[in-house]
């Protein structure tokens, strides 16, 4: 029956590899699973192997691969004998923007401004919000109010002279 000789941990070569060897005769054949699915091989994720006598050395390979592809990988191996299976855990990217809210906010060094994003709880976001719509309606009501007065008071020349 098949017998996982070495399942080994994601490495950077060209792509991401996760490195197996598998011992069987007669040679079994090789399927992978994520997260207990069938994993379907695509463009970004492939098998790569080759037989030599009764050992198939190989990579499961992966295209720059992204927070999606975290999770547990098990290779399984199966002839007329048996079948065999081991897992190991795939860590490629964390998850961006855990369940938080970002602002764009700019930092300011010497003379260049550079972007920097702040993580922000709902409750202050919402804070911060209710400050900007504040400070924006009172802008507006006091150009209304500077417009009427200009309008009003604007138009009577001093000295009788014509503008």
């Amino acid at each position: 029956p098949p017998r996982i000789l070495t399942l080994e941990e994601p490495v950077l070569h060209l792509d991401h590899c996760i490195a197996f060897a598998v011992h069987g005769n007669p040679a079994p054949t090789l399927h992978w699973l994520h997260n207990g699915q069938v994993l379907r091989e695509t463009e970004i994720i492939r098998m790569e192997f080759y037989q030599q006598g009764e050992v198939s050395e190989g990579c499961l390979l992966f295209n720059k691969p992204t927070h999606y592809n975290n999770g547990n990988y098990t290779i399984v191996a199966t002839n007329q004998l048996g079948s065999a299976n081991q897992t190991i855990k795939g860590h490629f990217l964390e998850k961006p923007f855990p369940g938080r809210i970002f602002s764009l906010s700019l930092e300011f060094l010497g003379s260049w401004k550079t972007p920097k994003f702040v993580c922000l709880d709902s409750k202050a976001f919402s804070f911060q919000v209710s400050i900007a719509v504040g400070l924006a309606a009172f802008a507006c009501v006091l150009l209304v109010v500077l417009f009427i007065m200009i309008n009003k008071y604007g138009r009577r020349s001093k000295f009788g002279m014509k503008g």
